[in-house]
């Protein structure tokens, strides 16, 4: 790991600015005979701000890539220094966005030593090899209008439909359905590519940074969430009165913490005031529930916490450059050893199935099969369907600027070096509650690495900064 655990330290202050290898989109391009790459989108679309590390406004904006420019097409000093026309992004940025389009799209993709001679004859070289730039003229336009009037222009035609008839452009399956009209008006075929995806599964060491940033803060809110679990108090019912009833007819006396009874709302905040001073926002993903609402997936409600039922807490922060953290643990305050401990040894043999699979060539499906089969020895439907008591879920999703994407384990392919796949089985009672584990996983060259490690232990304690 890099960097020390001091609070603060996963802001990424300091840290050179992320940039994205256009090469494979060039090259899906290629591959395809196609004329080029369109991706519309705005600031919550994770494809196009990967692509582009440009975190625009809430207002659709587009990037165009060709593997070259046509005849009469506009050059560069860049493009003009070099003997075959260079590969091109064009960012087709709002109004009044332009100085911030250049610097996260363009300056960031330069080569240091470019950026400090970009006055001389030779001209400012990319990382990649392919040249930015950034447009924001016909501001008024539709920004699928934009794309095409890009694409006239550097691949040849002035947008008359007649004359680029049977051009195929690549986009993203997401491609907004307006912007989509536009370009087809102007005699594109879009033919859909998953060359994003594909590139957006492997984590350069960079990014790989910044997850482990993340989830070292995602770490350091689930300590918090266990010392004020470790803290609080049973009470007698006859301390507690009877108005603190949940729906279901519970009327046992919840956990009190400084005075009051401890909710997962209470909880929440404290650990989302942790995620906060480590520089991170929780994106609304800090997931707690207690007793039966630990069986829902993705609790945000308020529930009363009481002694002897699971509380799990699955912390999802965004980091600054926009990738995630995603770790689940599950508590039990005062248990009797019953269902939540019978479950929680189960899970944790799964989860301890599944890492063993985990490394490049396995296919994703069998960390996902291990962890259903392990469920299943101890006794749980490893194949429960939403609602049912069980196994309810996959083994695991892939992270980064996205809380779920590539690969799935219960997905098609293989693990490759450079993944990052959480790994979190879990079984559920609707009618008594939840257990999950979560880490979040690299892939690497011979195995795997968890990227924050937090100790395992149904029984809340007291632990400094995740340790």
């Amino acid at each position: 790991m890099s960097g020390s655990d001091a609070p603060g330290d996963d802001t990424g202050e300091g840290l050179r600015p992320l940039r994205t290898d256009l090469r494979p989109i060039v090259k899906a391009v290629r591959a395809a005979d196609a004329a080029a790459f369109v991706a519309v989108g705005d600031r919550f679309d994770d494809a196009l701000r990967y692509l582009t590390r440009f975190f625009g406004p809430n207002r659709l904006y587009a990037l165009v890539v060709v593997p070259e420019a046509g005849e009469g097409a506009a050059t560069d000093r860049e493009t003009a220094a070099t003997d075959a026309p260079a590969a091109r992004a064009v960012l087709c940025a709002p109004a009044l966005f332009r100085e911030q389009a250049n610097r996260e799209f363009v300056a960031t993709a330069r080569e240091p030593a470019a950026a400090e001679n970009d006055d001389d004859g030779g001209g400012a070289k990319f990382h990649d090899g392919v040249v930015r730039e950034v447009r924001t003229e016909s501001v008024g336009d539709h920004a699928g209008e934009r794309a095409a009037a890009v694409l006239a222009e550097l691949v040849g035609g002035d947008g008359n439909a007649s004359e680029t008839a049977g051009r195929t452009v690549l986009t993203p399956a997401s491609v907004p359905h307006d912007a989509a009209v536009y370009l087809e008006r102007a005699g594109n075929e879009l033919s859909s590519t998953d060359a994003v995806a594909t590139a957006r599964a492997h984590k350069t060491p960079a990014e790989v940074d910044r997850l482990r940033r993340v989830q070292r803060a995602a770490v350091a809110g689930m300590a918090r969430a266990e010392a004020v679990l470790a803290e609080s108090e049973a009470v007698e019912p006859s301390d507690e009165g009877t108005g603190a009833t949940r729906p279901d007819g519970d009327r046992r006396p919840p956990l009190r913490w400084e005075g009051d009874p401890l909710t997962t709302e209470r909880l929440r905040r404290e650990v989302n005031a942790v995620l906060a001073a480590r520089g991170v926002r929780d994106a609304g993903n800090t997931v707690i529930g207690a007793g039966p609402s630990a069986a829902d997936l993705h609790y945000v409600g308020d529930d009363l916490i009481r002694p002897g039922e699971t509380v799990l807490l699955d912390i999802s922060p965004r980091g600054p450059d926009g990738h995630y953290g995603d770790v689940t643990r599950t508590f039990v305050v005062d248990g009797d050893g019953g269902w939540e401990r019978r479950a929680y040894v189960a899970v944790e043999a799964a989860r301890e199935a599944a890492l063993a699979e985990v490394e490049p060539g396995v296919p994703a499906k069998t960390v996902h099969g291990e962890a259903a089969a392990e469920l299943a020895a101890y006794g749980f439907e490893p194949n429960a369907g939403e609602g049912e008591s069980g196994f309810t879920h996959g083994t695991g999703h892939g992270v980064g600027v996205s809380l779920h994407e590539g690969p799935s384990l219960s997905g098609a392919g293989e693990l490759q070096a450079g993944h990052v796949v959480t790994v979190e089985p879990g079984v559920y009672d609707p009618e008594v509650g939840g257990v999950r584990l979560e880490d979040l996983v690299l892939v690497t060259e011979d195995g795997y690495e968890i990227l924050a490690e937090y100790p395992l232990d149904i029984g809340a304690a007291g632990r400094e900064d995740g340790g």
